[in-house]
């Protein structure tokens, strides 16, 4: 297996914006690296979804995620991205939380600063900790990085929705004092705000594209010219998943096959039944 920490440093260092799906499965990571994209994330919206069926909101535990990150990052070579949502706990929970990211493949973790339960960031009754709480996440995330997990540590701010931009700014800076390698404050409300983020806060910065969200959602080319470095889209596959099912449910229900479907032959494929039995040639079954 390739190191895929490695990778995702190769990857940042190169010019240009990374676009980033996100998947929620191996299936959904596998079409995304199949359609050859370098670099994936694994939504936790979307993960609580497709597992649980149940919304973003902290119902889903630390060992659920980790679970289906482990199966992710088998299926795929590309870099993966966890959710790592508030890590969990107190430091030495977060620093648990990192190690085990670390040790089930992914290439990054991302720890953010709302209270537990969280939620979707897009969504209201979001609440943010301290400043002292959420500092000693990311010094926690940083510090079990430094004593040997390889893993690259990712820190997000939901600060703007209650506290307004300046306490934003103030924790992306503290966040890359610290040592996070990429940093992401959640649901600026303007390409002015955006804008402003990436000019005041140093390192790599990550775009949260959310179709109907609150920040706007802008073309990778535009995003890269403000100073971004990853376009990340969460939810439109769950989203496209979704729609497509919904309509062949509904042509099922009227009695019909659905139009748009892929061949069988083209299902087989992508969930790998070819490369399975070419293998099978090598002994003779």
């Amino acid at each position: 297996m390739p190191n895929v920490t490695s990778q995702l440093h190769t990857l940042l260092e190169q010019p240009g914006i990374i676009t980033m799906p996100c998947c929620f499965d191996a299936f959904s990571a596998k079409l995304i690296e199949q359609a050859g994209f370098p670099l994936t994330f694994m939504s936790g919206f979307a993960v609580s979804a497709a597992r649980l069926g149940l919304p973003d909101t902290g119902l889903i535990s630390a060992g659920e995620m980790v679970d289906q990150g482990r199966n992710i990052c088998s299926a795929v070579e590309i870099p993966v991205i966890g959710d790592g949502d508030t890590g969990y706990g107190n430091p030495m929970n977060v620093r648990c939380t990192v190690k085990s990211y670390a040790e089930a493949g992914f290439a990054c973790i991302m720890i953010e600063d709302q209270e537990a339960p969280k939620r979707c960031g897009h969504t209201r009754g979001k609440r943010v900790v301290d400043r002292r709480e959420a500092t000693n996440r990311i010094k926690a995330a940083v510090a079990q990085k430094e004593a040997g997990s390889d893993v690259m540590i990712m820190a997000r701010t939901d600060a703007r929705h209650e506290h307004g931009m300046e306490e934003a700014l103030w924790r992306c800076q503290a966040f890359a004092d610290l040592g996070a390698d990429i940093i992401f404050l959640e649901a600026p409300q303007t390409v002015d705000e955006m804008a402003r983020f990436c000019r005041e806060t140093p390192g790599y910065k990550m775009a949260h594209m959310v179709e109907q969200g609150d920040t706007p959602v802008l073309p990778p080319a535009e995003l890269e010219s403000i100073g971004y470095k990853i376009a990340a889209y969460p939810l439109t596959l769950i989203s496209s998943a979704a729609t497509a099912m919904l309509s062949a449910l509904d042509a099922l229900k009227r009695g019909k096959t659905p139009d748009r479907m892929l061949e069988f032959s083209e299902l087989r494929a992508l969930v790998g039944f070819n490369a399975y039995d070419e293998e099978l040639k090598r002994y003779d079954i």
